[in-house]
């Protein structure tokens, strides 16, 4: 048996497989976000550890003979969130998250010298780990003193499960302090922000062993000795092992609280003035692009909490046969936006607002605007050499057939609907802990799941989305002109 652990924004997953990668068992635990200040957004790291143990017991309770079996644990997580612990492993403060906007003017300092670039093969993001360190030593110096190592969340639990300072290549390639293409810390952007590699996790490729689970938590939950951890990946990472997104020419869009646009690749390709993100995979010598809107379901779950109306609610009144735009446009920039655009500031807009429109086309233009933000993604990743001709789709969002057809149309391409089955980031966590407990061939494990259905474009309605998409692109320019 093998289980994945995949800590979510909103809440950690443990899954249970067997050898035969069949899903045994699943445990959930709920997590909150404190947002004290506009455009901040943290996490206590000790409700992780809760939340761990609360899936983990949901489990026990309903498998425990299968969890007793488990000889290898997999690890995904958000990313490039800054965990800080001082030289006893204790918390110096709430996380800072991968959607916390506060560090723009770092962000910016940082991206300006050229050897971030140059060598992470990245645009310095606002999310990034990097310019959080640089606004805590601008803004907590008592704390930035004592941080003893810089951890990325599932890396914290990871250091909670282990006792051991270890990192994966995919993970740590959204931090800005990789060299991307030597899957290397450098030395010399860890000195830009004040920061030592001892200050560091170890690194080691995702499918490979990273420590053992301490026997205090063995016991507590009825597993065996020697049980191995493996060295996990970023979310995005983990989700395209689940779905066998690992080879050059396989991509996935994913709709959950933000939106991916994910390719694997075959070499390192990396064009950071597209905005697209070029990071290491979660297997040995690969890597992958992706673009990245930080609001995809959550800008339908803000239209749900203004109106009232369930997410299934609202998609329902739209029916399953997809609609021409009906000139009402969203900017589902509710947080910023990072593909293309690389703005924290700008801030989300609806225009073409008349008597007529009803909340059914309000829920139109946000499910059109969010599929306008991964088009984005899609001209940027052409733009940075990855070509691509059919995605899969994964995510909560991804239930909604009016979105897929909306997806397929603007992308001129075919969406795969996988086979029933959880094949995200829990799942791909599950692999890698198979991968590195029984050292299986990788691109043997991570195979790609059968497709139930096929969602094609509606050619009917292709030139009237183009156009749509045309004015979805002149208004970005527009707004940012107006100040934010």
């Amino acid at each position: 048996m093998y289980l994945g652990l995949d800590l979510g924004t909103s809440g950690i997953k443990a899954m249970l497989i067997n050898d035969a990668q069949q899903v045994i068992g699943v445990g959930h635990a709920g997590l909150t976000v404190q947002r004290p200040h506009p455009g901040w957004s943290e996490q206590a790291p000790g409700d992780w550890l809760h939340a761990t143990e609360e899936a983990i017991a949901a489990l026990k309770a309903a498998h425990p003979k299968e969890l007793a079996a488990v000889r290898g644990i997999g690890l995904s997580g958000h990313m490039h969130g800054a965990t800080l612990v001082d030289a006893k492993g204790r918390v110096l403060r709430p996380c800072i998250l991968w959607n916390d906007t506060r560090s723009h003017a770092e962000a910016a300092a940082l991206d300006a010298d050229p050897r971030f670039r140059a060598l992470t093969g990245n645009i310095v993001f606002p999310g990034f780990t990097a310019p959080k360190l640089a606004w805590v030593k601008n803004n907590e110096p008592e704390t930035f003193a004592k941080v003893a190592k810089v951890l990325l969340p599932k890396d914290y639990l990871r250091f909670w499960l282990t006792g051991e300072y270890l990192s994966d290549m995919s993970d740590s390639a959204g931090t800005s302090w990789l060299d991307t293409g030597k899957r290397a810390w450098s030395t010399e952007l860890l000195d830009a922000t004040g920061l030592t590699i001892e200050q560091m996790p170890g690194l080691v490729e995702g499918t490979d062993r990273a420590g053992t689970l301490r026997a205090e938590l063995a016991e507590k939950w009825g597993l065996g000795s020697n049980v191995v951890i493996a060295g996990g990946a970023g979310d995005n990472a983990a989700s395209a092992c689940g779905m066998g997104t690992v080879a050059e020419g396989q991509a996935f869009v994913s709709l959950g609280t933000s939106g991916v646009l994910f390719a694997a690749n075959a070499s390192y390709l990396p064009k950071p003035e597209s905005a697209v993100h070029a990071f290491c995979h979660a297997l040995p010598n690969t890597w992958h692009q992706m673009g990245v809107i930080l609001s995809a379901t959550d800008a339908l779950n803000w239209h749900s909490s203004v109106t009232g109306k369930s997410a299934g609610e609202l998609t329902g009144e739209l029916g399953d046969a997809l609609k021409a735009p009906t000139g009402v446009t969203f900017l589902p920039y509710l947080s910023g936006e990072r593909t293309p655009h690389n703005d924290a500031k700008i801030r989300g807009a609806f225009i073409g607002l008349g008597h007529e429109s009803d909340r059914a086309v309000l829920t139109q233009a946000v499910l059109e605007g969010v599929t306008f933000a991964i088009r984005d993604s899609l001209e940027a990743l052409k733009s940075a050499g990855t070509s691509i001709s059919r995605v899969t789709a994964i995510g909560g969002g991804s239930r909604s057939r009016y979105w897929l057809s909306s997806i397929a149309t603007a992308l001129d391409m075919p969406v795969d609907i996988p086979a029933d089955g959880d094949f995200g980031a829990a799942f791909g966590a599950a692999r890698l802990g198979l991968i590195a407990a029984s050292g299986a061939d990788p691109l043997s494990v991570c195979t790609a799941p059968q497709t139930a259905e096929t969602v094609e474009p509606v050619k009917d309605l292709t030139s009237a989305y183009e156009a749509a998409y045309r004015r979805y692109r002149a208004l970005y320019p527009a707004i940012r002109s107006l100040g934010s």
